[in-house]
Formats: C-alpha cells, structure tokens, sequence
C-alpha cells in the first residue's frame, strides 16, 4: 500500500497559513452537523450487526447529542493556538551561535482503532491543526460510520480549497492494518486505541514509533478519612458516566476500618444494575444491603470491566492500596478519597500513573476537560507524551542554529 500521497499532503498542509487550518476545521464541523442524518443512518447500519451487551456498543453508537459535542470540540481546536512553529527554547553559544528549539509537524500520522468512529474527527481535528496528514485504520464493526465520517471530512476540505489527502482511511482488512504497521519510513507516528489486545498488538507487531494508548484499569481508594458525600457521587460517576471509556472505574479499595460506610458509598450504583463483585469482608460488609452482590476470584482484579461491572478491595490502610494498584493498575487514572492531608499528598506522589486523583472523578482523563480541546488517546507510557495527547504531544521539534560563519576548531 502506497502512503505517498499522506505525505504529499503533509507537505501542503504545512504550508496553510493558520487562518487557513482554522476555517478548513470550522469547515468540517459545519459540515458534520449539517450531514449528521447521513452519518447517523451510517451508524445505524453497524449498531445492528452489534450485540447491545457488547462492551463496544456504547463507544459505537452516535446521537444527535455526541455528534454536536464533537462538531463542537472540532471548533473547539480551531480556537487553539496553533502548536506549530514555537519557540520552545532559545538560547546563545560563547562562539555566538543562537540555537533554537522549535516545534514541527510529524509529518504522517497513523491511527488503528476498534468501533470508535467519533475518534475519527478527533483525530483528524488535532493532526491537521498540528500540521500533519492523518491515516485512519478502523475495525470492521464500524465500517459504515468511518467511511461517512471521512467522507464527510474530505468533502468539506476539498470545498474549502485544501488536499483532501489530509484524512485518508484504509478498509476495515487484517492486509491494510499489516500494510499500515510495516511502512517503516512513511508513517512518522502510529498511535492504536482501543482494547489491551490491540493494543499489545500494535507495540509487538509495528516497524514505525509507536505511542502507547494503553487500557484503562482505574482505583477508587476510598481512605479512613474519606468523606461518605464525596466519596458516593464520585463512585457513582466514575462507574456510571459512561462504561464503556478507558477512564471508567473498575476497582473501589476500602479501607478495612470504613467497611460500615460501604451501603452509603454504593447504594446508587444499583439505580444503574451495577455488578459487584467483593472479596470476603467487602461481601460481608454489603450482604443484604446491596442487591447485585457476587463473590470476585483473583483473575477479577486487574480487569478493564467495560460494562456495569466493578470489583471491590478491602485493604489494611494506605501503604496495602498502594501496592495493590501498582501490582493491579494499568498506569491510566488512579483516585483517592480522602481529607487526610498527608495520606492524599503520598498518594498522589506515589502512584505510578498518567493521571492520578484527589477527591476528584476519573472521569476527567479527557483532553477536553483538561482544556486541550480534544485528544487522540490517552498515553500510559513515559516517553514523549503522558496522559491526554492533544495537540502539543503531536508535535516533535528541531533544532535551528544561525551564525556568522562560525566554524569548528580542529
């Protein structure tokens, strides 16, 4: 599979002046509220080849309300600075020569991802802001909305007078994600979303760089100082918001000294058919006052449940949740509840995360409530670019050095 013409188009979109890039993306946001019934009849069509108990269907569905919010979130990147052409350090040699440190386009990104079609705006929208050319790889369960998506996409850069190269999508076949991980050379980055097993995948298997987007198994620890308000609403919108994210919540850890305090903390999750599944004193703690109570196995811990299911962890105090995260967390989002100053400040330096919680939902693992506009995954690992990867993250840089005709001594 030939990637020549992304790269073309890398070079002609790094070009665009910035008024240029803000009313192509403005453009498509029009666009996609204004062809929305094209892309919701699309979306349709793969919902009913999905199993509504699947994991996947809530990130496959698209509403009139979704659609609005990432029309809205394209125009939301529009509005940003753009992260191209920054100074982002600048400094004089004893010789006279100035070197610059400035950020650049990637050039080619690629982007391989499961049944989440509303990714493919976000996608688009940060990777064309950034000055780069987008390569999208969706699965086959979302086949018909990926395709209308990028339709939508490249009619309304085309009208706007812009390549419409910028986004180009691969089928939905094992031969184009194989071509899409082997082109050494024509792809810059490769970013995957989705499960572990893509993920894992992706790392094992690609010749180009890779960012890791990795699974998000997300702690509660609710701390012996924990407040019972707080620590109820944060639960029950942590599991409950939406199941099927990276940033819901998997594992409440409970102090032992606040099982009495459990009824109060899950009550509401039954509103919502909530499945817990306990160990021993937690089960004990919350048999007879909660309705859809199971035992859990060891194999329950360390899972990304996905669905209305969460399990539950009694610990001696702060030092045994730390080290059940850390043996059970996959370095997404953690969350402590507590009012204990000293026990919140360990925890938040100790925990080994991209995104670690005082008192606050993980539900907030999300470029747009961080205030990036949108995001093109959440990254798990340590190089480069950490938590939600917005338009910074998708820059890289160079060097610039300007003289006098300085030459190297021998």
């Amino acid at each position: 599979m030939n990637f020549n013409q992304s790269r073309i188009a890398s070079r002609a979109i790094a070009a665009l002046s910035v008024d240029d890039v803000n009313m192509a993306l403005l453009a498509v946001a029009d666009a996609l509220e204004a062809r929305s019934t094209e892309l919701l009849d699309a979306n349709a069509s793969d919902l009913e080849r999905m199993d509504e108990g699947d994991a996947r269907y809530d990130r496959l569905l698209l509403t009139p309300a979704r659609i609005k919010g990432i029309a809205d979130g394209i125009r939301d990147v529009a509005a940003l600075p753009s992260p191209v052409g920054q100074t982002l350090e600048s400094f004089k040699r004893p010789n006279g020569m100035l070197i610059r440190k400035v950020s650049v386009p990637f050039g080619v990104i690629g982007a391989i991802f499961e049944a989440r079609p509303n990714v493919i705006f976000d996608i688009f929208a940060l990777c064309f802001k950034a000055g780069s050319a987008c390569v999208l790889k969706g699965g086959h369960e979302a086949a018909a909305s990926d395709e209308k998506s990028v339709e939508i996409i490249r009619d309304s850069l085309s009208a706007a007078g812009v390549t419409p190269d910028a986004a180009v999508l691969l089928p939905a076949t094992h031969e184009a994600a194989a071509s899409l991980l082997g082109a050494r050379g024509e792809i810059d980055l490769l970013i995957p979303r989705g499960s572990r097993r893509l993920i894992d995948y992706v790392r094992d298997t690609a010749r180009v760089p890779v960012i890791e987007t990795g699974a998000g198994v997300c702690h509660t620890y609710f701390h012996s100082s924990g407040d019972i308000a707080t620590g109820r609403d944060i639960i029950f919108n942590a599991k409950t918001r939406r199941v099927g994210v990276c940033n819901a919540l998997d594992c409440l850890v409970i102090d032992r000294d606040r099982l009495e305090s459990l009824p109060a903390l899950c009550y509401h999750l039954s509103d919502r058919n909530v499945e817990i599944y306990a160990d021993d004193e937690a089960y004990a703690a919350l048999d007879g006052a909660y309705p859809l109570l199971f035992h859990a196995s060891e194999e329950d811990y360390g899972r990304e449940w996905l669905s209305y299911r969460m399990t539950l962890r009694t610990v001696a105090g702060l030092d045994e949740a730390l080290d059940f995260i850390a043996r059970n967390g996959s370095h997404h989002s953690e969350c402590i509840i507590a009012e204990n100053r000293e026990a919140t400040e360990k925890f938040l330096a100790s925990v080994d995360a991209a995104c670690v919680y005082a008192n606050v939902s993980t539900a907030f693992t999300d470029g747009a409530q961080f205030g990036f506009g949108a995001e093109i995954g959440i990254s798990t690992q340590k190089l480069h670019a950490r938590g939600p990867m917005a338009l910074r993250e998708i820059t890289t840089y160079k060097y610039l050095i300007t003289g006098a005709g300085q030459t190297r001594p021998e």
